[in-house]
């Protein structure tokens, strides 16, 4: 059975994410950001999902993208669907993919007339979510309820010349997230703030494809309980583990991490995150910290993935001269290029990669890189490829930035 998620902000990034875990033949793109896996929607590991926001189940496909149809669709296979919910008040909300000629006035007319055909049918009660855009957000169907049992998001996905109608069963833990962000004992933000969301894509990246053994192992978890770190039985190393934000992510997915950093005060930091979330959490996961240049260091086996954001040079909060953009970026690929080639002879031959690099947006979604991402083969790598995202599209970054972070995804050859 397939399952649909709903991309985040950088559609691409999520996609490449799903194509890295399942295999490009398991994924595929519908409309602007939404996807297909076609996968048993219990190996589906949706909470290690950083760039998807929504995990939906897909309910029929109309052949058709005119609202007029959509809607009278709607109001004539609710009710009966609705008799199959629990009794009580229903919490009913839709969200539109990839229908920008539809108002916010006709979204709210839509759901109204659902609404009334559901109440008029079944005599329940049913409180529309109103929609501040096209689609709610993450925020929304968690604060309303939308995705327990007497809620429904129903999502309409325009797909080439078809409709697609999904449900939302599940959403993002943003809770989680800005607790594991925000609540740390141990942050510096002069050493620059990864996000959770962006941790996990990079670890998901490179660790490739999942063993369905161990999805089925996870599905075995009682929901909440933490992932023992021998579901996988691997090490994810990561060079440059600052506050241990990669760290803790790889921790709660279910693998040993390993981390070092120049500066002793970030394991000091790492070290205490670590421990909070472990106490936090209850996960046994095995952690190995060190002080350590990863232009010179030599890591102690086993090392299975590298999962890291490498040195990012200035953190420029206006538009740099030529002049010190061309040092930052100068800097920037000396110590990276000297950690891969450290690095290339401490890994196995096919070890896997994803590490993020410094880009510099010039001018809107224009960007300045690294010489080295040109000259990877060179220093011993190879670059992955990707059958539905293009390179040049792993760049994560907001509109206002000029420090953007590029997504290498790469193998020892």
């Amino acid at each position: 059975m397939d399952s649909i998620v709903i991309l985040g902000r950088q559609p691409a990034l999520g996609l490449a994410e799903l194509e890295s875990l399942y295999g490009s033949a398991k994924v595929s793109l519908l409309g602007e950001r939404a996807a297909r896996v076609n996968v048993d929607p219990c190996l589906l590991a949706f909470d290690r999902l950083g760039g998807s926001l929504k995990f939906c189940r897909p309910l029929t496909t109309l052949d058709t993208t005119s609202w007029k149809r959509i809607e009278a669709f709607l109001a004539e296979v609710s009710p009966e669907h609705s008799q199959r919910m629990p009794e009580g008040k229903m919490h009913l909300g839709l969200s539109l993919i990839g229908f920008p000629e539809i108002s916010l006035k006709r979204i709210m007319a839509t759901g109204l007339t659902v609404k009334k055909a559901i109440n008029r049918a079944t005599g329940r009660t049913v409180r529309l979510v109103p929609n501040n855009e096209a689609e709610l957000s993450t925020a929304q169907v968690l604060h309303n309820k939308l995705a327990r049992a007497n809620g429904w998001e129903l999502i309409c996905i325009r797909d080439g010349d078809k409709t697609i109608i999904a449900q939302t069963v599940k959403v993002q833990d943003i809770t989680g997230y800005t607790k594991r962000d925000r609540e740390r004992p141990r942050r510096d933000s002069r050493v620059g703030m990864l996000p959770p969301k962006l941790a996990q894509m990079i670890i998901n990246l490179a660790v490739g494809r999942l063993p369905e053994t161990a999805l089925k192992s996870i599905c075995e978890i009682p929901a909440g309980e933490p992932i023992p770190a021998t579901v996988f039985g691997q090490t994810v190393l990561d060079p440059f583990c600052g506050t241990g934000v990669v760290l803790q992510e790889a921790l709660l997915m279910g693998y040993d991490v390993y981390g070092t950093d120049l500066e002793k005060r970030m394991i000091d930091y790492s070290a205490g995150n670590l421990e909070w979330l472990q106490e936090l959490q209850s996960i046994q996961g095995y952690k190995r910290l060190a002080v350590g240049d990863a232009t010179t260091y030599t890591w102690q086996a086993p090392i299975d993935f590298v999962a890291c954001e490498t040195y990012l040079g200035r953190p420029f909060t206006e538009a740099p001269s030529a002049e010190m953009l061309a040092k930052t970026a100068s800097e920037c690929n000396l110590i990276i290029k000297k950690f891969l080639r450290n690095l290339h002879g401490q890994l196995k031959s096919g070890a896997r990669l994803c590490i993020a690099v410094p880009a510099w947006q010039i001018q809107p979604g224009k960007f300045k890189h690294l010489p080295l991402v040109d000259s990877l083969e060179e220093i011993g790598y190879n670059r992955v490829s990707f059958e539905h995202v293009r390179e040049q599209d792993l760049i994560y970054f907001r509109e206002d930035q000029i420090v953007a972070r590029q997504l290498l995804v790469i193998t020892r050859n």
